[in-house]
This record gives structure tokens, C-alpha cells and sequence, in this order.
């Protein structure tokens, strides 16, 4: 069954970039079959999107070490909009986690903000 949760994304690399764990159903599903789907949607701007496409993951199976980890830190400050007052620390609690870096390229996108998306983008 199609994995829903409630996650924080951001622009990236003509895609959408998604934290998610190894430990979680969403992970072993999207390696099985990287047909993903997300929904955004923001407080104060009415609308929302979703986005259809494969997801690309970055994790512990398929990437060097020292990838992952600033794969993980990028994903943790666009997020957040901050950086860690502690790297190291935060390191060692996404290795803990498994963090998983999550690229999500849209072949297929539509809902009610997607007149503001296209105004936004032609400007």
C-alpha cells in the first residue's frame, strides 16, 4: 500500500528532498518500487501540490560514508532553515536514525496552488 505521512520538503535539484529512515515501511516500499507521490501544502498560502515521480534515494545501501553525511546535513538545514549548533552531535543522531536523503523529480504535478506555482516559476 502507498505509504502517507506528514514531512517537511524542500526545492531541490529540480525535485522535492525528503528526510525519511531506514527503519520505516515508506523506505522499503520505495526501494521495491520508486513510484512516490507528495503532498504540499504551506500555512498562509491556500492551496496545495502534488507531486508524482520516481524517488531517488540516497542511503546507507548505496552511498559512501562521507556523501550521505552531507546529504543528511543539507537536507536537516533546508528543512529547518538553520544550521546545527552542533554537527557532530547532529551526525551521530541521523547515522542513529539512518537517515535517508530523498529526491523526488516530478513527472506529474497538479492541485489548487498550481496556477500560483506556474506564476511563481515564469517570473
Amino acid at each position: 500500500m502507498p505509504q502517507l505521512s506528514i514531512v517537511t520538503v524542500y526545492p531541490r535539484d529540480g525535485g522535492v528532498g525528503i528526510s525519511i529512515t531506514e527503519t520505516r515501511a515508506k523506505f522499503k516500499n520505495l526501494l521495491r518500487d520508486p513510484a512516490a507521490r507528495t503532498g504540499v501544502a504551506r500555512r498562509l498560502v491556500v492551496g496545495f501540490l502534488v507531486f508524482e515521480g520516481k524517488a531517488e534515494l540516497t542511503h546507507s545501501g548505496n552511498t559512501d560514508p562521507e556523501t550521505l553525511r552531507l546529504a543528511r546535513r543539507h537536507i536537516f538545514s533546508a528543512t529547518t532553515r538553520r544550521r546545527s549548533a552542533d554537527w557532530d552531535q547532529y551526525d551521530r543522531v541521523a547515522a542513529a536514525d539512518k537517515r535517508v536523503a530523498m529526491i523526488l523529480r516530478p513527472e506529474h504535478i497538479y492541485g489548487s496552488a498550481l496556477a500560483r506555482m506556474r506564476e511563481a516559476l515564469a517570473k
